[in-house]
């Protein structure tokens, strides 16, 4: 048995579900999102919640019974909430604007870095070079935020580059002088 796949999934009052063609529907405020089901499974309406269920008895459709329900779970937060992540640039000249809904990053190469917008996601550039990534897709959320970071990754002895909010990076030591130099 799944501990994900069998918990039933509630549907807000402004979320609307329904099953058709091999695909969940889910319609939210200003969006619709479908998700197709996976091999194995079976998605059921009760009422105000949703029931994924395992018919296949094989490893593949336990694991897909779980994936699903993880998924629409995701979908119908996505739709209430929305996602975001946060990532800081840090280095001296190191800058992020917005210009129109895509980002202008100056991040110490000769040209500037135009990064396009993309259906569904909206960018905000706060004080002190903090951009934060926003959609109600939770894997096109993170997508994008990796991508950005790929731009410019931080370095291990200054911690210059794009790092998430909640990050850590290790840090190393820099060069020793030598103890007796000459001898």
């Amino acid at each position: 048995m799944s501990k994900i796949g069998k918990q039933p999934i509630i549907i807000p009052e402004n979320v609307t579900a329904m099953v058709a063609d091999g695909a969940v529907l889910i319609k939210g405020k200003s969006e619709s999102v479908a998700i197709r089901t996976l091999p194995g499974t079976e998605v059921k309406i009760k009422e105000d919640a949703i029931v994924v269920s395992s018919v296949g008895a094989g490893k593949q459709a336990r694991a897909n019974w779980g994936t699903l329900r993880a998924l629409i779970a995701n979908a119908i937060k996505g739709q209430v909430e929305g996602f975001s992540k946060t990532l800081i640039l840090e280095g001296v000249g190191f800058r992020a604007a917005k210009e129109g809904e895509g980002l202008v990053l100056s991040l110490g190469f000769s040209h500037p870095v135009n990064f396009p917008a993309r259906t569904g996601i909206s960018f905000e550039v706060g004080k002190n070079n903090a951009i934060t990534v926003k959609g109600t897709d939770k894997a096109l959320v993170g997508q994008v935020a990796a991508e950005i970071r790929a731009l410019k990754k931080p370095e291990p002895y200054k911690g210059k580059g794009f790092h998430y909010s909640d990050e850590v990076v290790p840090r190393k030591a820099g060069k020793k002088a030598a103890a007796s130099a000459g001898k």
